[in-house]
């Protein structure tokens, strides 16, 4: 199987997590990890399952992978396994307003979900998000460990 994790990082937690999961996804497999800008759209084609993941930015992805699954053809990713995910600010023990807003947004994780599926992609894993203290970091204690199980349920919906 050919696998892709994608990823686009600006303080470094979502590239940690990238590179959890495509240790998981390695167990026998050929993984390529590719930072967004990096990615040539021609080459998501000849993969069997690819993950995206990048930092939430007011409830988006980060511009990178923006650009790049914008230009993803309708139907480009036709019988491709794809799965989504996320960092961001851990907002539980804000205020009531922030969760609200936080709330409002949403996150960059299933947003890339759906434009991958109305690009003809399969999931297989739903959207998760993975958590960081403040806006800049590090990833919350056990948030590499949730990233390697979500991996893990990734190889169990993509065999």
């Amino acid at each position: 199987m050919k696998i892709m994790v994608i990823y686009d990082s600006v303080y470094g937690n979502t590239e940690k997590v990238a590179r959890a999961i495509s240790e998981v996804l390695s167990g026998g497999e050929e993984v390529e990890l590719v930072p967004a800008a990096d990615v040539e759209v021609s080459d998501l084609t000849r993969m069997n399952l690819v993950v995206i993941g990048a930092p939430t930015h007011g409830g988006r992805p980060s511009e990178d992978v923006k650009e790049l699954l914008d230009e993803i053809p309708i139907d480009g990713l036709e019988g491709v396994r794809v799965a989504a995910f996320d960092t961001r600010t851990d907002v539980s023990g804000k205020n009531i307003f922030i969760r609200a807003i936080a709330g409002i947004l949403s996150y960059a994780g299933g947003r890339i979900e759906k434009t991958l599926v109305r690009k003809g992609g399969n999931v297989v894993a739903d959207a998760e998000g993975f958590l960081v203290n403040d806006r800049e970091g590090p990833l919350i204690d056990g948030e590499l460990d949730r990233a390697r199980n979500w991996a893990g349920r990734i190889l169990s919906g993509a065999s």
